[in-house]
């Protein structure tokens, strides 16, 4: 069990947090709160961090991405659903990595939640990322239909979750590592499985 959860309880509901948020600068940091808040709600989020980084430098490359692919894969395996982070990343669209896990999770029958911290449409952000950078296939076609992403990534945490992806409710984006939108998400998990929010601190 990762440090940053070790003291919830095994038997709490324990939800798997995709997303490229392992890549910001206060990774760790970013993680506690993004724990803190599943808590809040009755969930145990499970952060994929490389706890043992320096013995991952020590590895060739070959071996190391193994390690963490065979590390990530146990802690999926683990885990009761996915709450995965959506937003755009590198381009108009979601991680591609945090994609195959939200299909691992789909294929594997868990359930599935999603949010974005954009709030412009997937067509919207293509065509701004088109001219910013050329098309190497001019004249290809982007769906519309007015959803946050290619169709199969909102389609897929629908399916697996019932409720479509969770996006800034008042239509304006949020930096990439603005949890408001995360803890609306984690809220929709935590009511759709049957999960009661315990108290504040004092409270009765």
């Amino acid at each position: 069990m990762s440090r940053l959860d070790e003291e919830s309880p095994a038997a709490a509901v324990k939800a798997y947090l995709a997303g490229p948020d392992v890549f910001l600068p206060d990774a760790r940091g970013h993680a506690r709160r993004k724990v803190a808040v599943c808590a809040r709600h009755g969930i145990l989020g499970r952060t994929p961090l490389n706890e043992d980084a320096e013995s991952l430098r020590a590895l060739p490359d070959e071996e190391a991405w193994r390690a963490i692919f065979r590390k990530d894969l146990a802690m999926m395996e683990e885990c009761d659903l996915v709450i995965a982070n959506l937003t755009p990343f590198r381009g108009p669209s979601a991680d591609a990595g945090t994609l195959v896990e939200v299909g691992w999770f789909l294929g594997r029958g868990k359930p599935v939640f999603g949010y974005s911290n954009a709030a412009a449409p997937f067509s919207e952000r293509s065509r701004r990322q088109v001219e910013a950078v050329p098309d190497p296939l001019p004249g290809l076609a982007v769906e519309g239909f007015g959803l946050p992403d290619n169709l199969m990534v909102p389609g897929a945490v629908l399916a697996g979750g019932g409720h479509p992806m969770v996006l800034p409710p008042d239509g304006r984006d949020r930096p990439f590592d603005a949890l408001d939108v995360f803890e609306r998400c984690v809220a929709v998990a935590a009511s759709s499985l049957g999960l009661r929010r315990p108290p504040p601190a004092g409270g009765r």
